[in-house]
């Protein structure tokens, strides 16, 4: 008669099971690195853009993003985007009508991400985790545009690793002073106001609604640096 394992041996199997399948994930996280280091290692310095997957090309901060992307890869830098529709799409539209590269980092989302037409660079992700050292390690500077949760998450992300130090300096632009006015006021009228970040912590950041303005941010910043010299290997930050 076949003895029917015990509970602690469907206890061992089950971890068992458990831990070939999470060592499988760190085999494709570290895959999807490869891929992408692979993919950008000769990439111009560029400026991570994010913003709503939702605008519409009619919506004027869609138009905004796509004459700012121009603007920047004229000027000699890369514009990298999530890869999807909305403002990522006009980030990689107006990157790929300009002079330096539209790059689309990819990720599928239900409901809504699909990669769009505009890119000379495509790198596909399946982690999260992954897609978020590629924004960071390459990026000269940030640009966020109105939007979601997720570009919520991108902003918060950029500005605690260059106010903890994990990240170098770098110019992060916010774009549609009305879009961020009542989050930058709660910035102050609570944050601050509570000790959770300090006054000087707001200087971390411009608002305009300007394109121009980005582009001159951003040369402003690196005046008589070699942009060449400024993508170092210590951007990519394993703690993310």
């Amino acid at each position: 008669m076949r003895q029917l394992p015990t509970h602690n041996q469907m206890r061992r199997d089950a971890r068992d099971k458990a831990l070939t399948r999470d060592s499988w994930k760190i085999f494709q996280i570290m895959a999807e690195f490869v891929d992408g280091f692979q993919q950008l290692a000769d990439l111009s310095p560029s400026v991570s853009i994010f913003g709503s997957a939702r605008f519409k090309p009619d919506n004027p901060y869609y138009k905004a993003s796509e004459e700012l992307a121009r603007l920047l890869s004229d000027s000699g830098f890369a514009v990298v985007s999530g890869g999807g529709p909305g403002v990522m799409e006009a980030v990689n539209k107006g990157g790929f009508a300009g002079k330096s590269a539209s790059v689309g980092l990819n990720i599928k989302l239900p409901h809504e991400q699909s990669g769009n037409a505009y890119q000379d660079i495509s790198v596909n992700f399946k982690y999260f985790f992954a897609r978020k050292v590629m924004f960071v390690k390459y990026a000269s500077a940030y640009v966020v545009m109105p939007g979601g949760f997720g570009t919520l998450d991108e902003m918060a992300e950029i500005l605690t690793l260059v106010q903890t130090g994990k990240s170098k300096k770098i110019p992060i632009i916010l774009y549609g002073s009305e879009f961020w006015e009542g989050l930058i006021e709660w910035f102050k009228s609570s944050l601050v106001v509570n000790g959770t970040i300090s006054a000087e912590d707001l200087n971390l950041f411009h608002v305009t609604d300007d394109p121009q303005f980005v582009v001159n941010t951003i040369f402003n910043f690196y005046e008589g640096v070699d942009l060449d010299s400024i993508i170092d290997e210590s951007q990519l930050l394993m703690d993310l």
